[in-house]
């Protein structure tokens, strides 16, 4: 659906180019940070492991064979375990400092 004018999208792209590429750079960046705020809130997922792998799929997931997405799909949980496992082992040290 196109309800822009010809003129209206001329002028709107010749705004956009008027500001610097850093000020491009923010307002793009300010928009991925929403459309992945809207996304997280979207998705009921409580699990870490598994609300990364459902914006993977919402953001990325398309660009992807399926043969692909299934091994990025599981490194991404690899990657989750692997920091849980790091995590238990911090948190079992520092439970025996404070029980010393």
């Amino acid at each position: 659906m196109k309800d822009t004018s010809d003129k209206m999208e001329h002028k709107f792209r010749d705004m956009l180019l008027g500001r610097s590429g850093e000020d491009r750079l923010k307002m793009g960046c300010s928009m991925h940070a929403a459309s992945q705020a809207l996304v997280k809130a979207s998705i009921s997922e409580k699990d870490p492991v598994a609300l990364k792998q459902a914006m993977f799929l919402r953001f990325y997931g398309h660009e992807f064979e399926p043969k692909e997405r299934k091994k990025i799909l599981a490194a991404l949980r690899k990657a989750a375990e692997q920091k849980g496992e790091q995590t238990e082992r911090v948190g079992e040290k520092a439970g025996k400092i404070f029980r010393s």
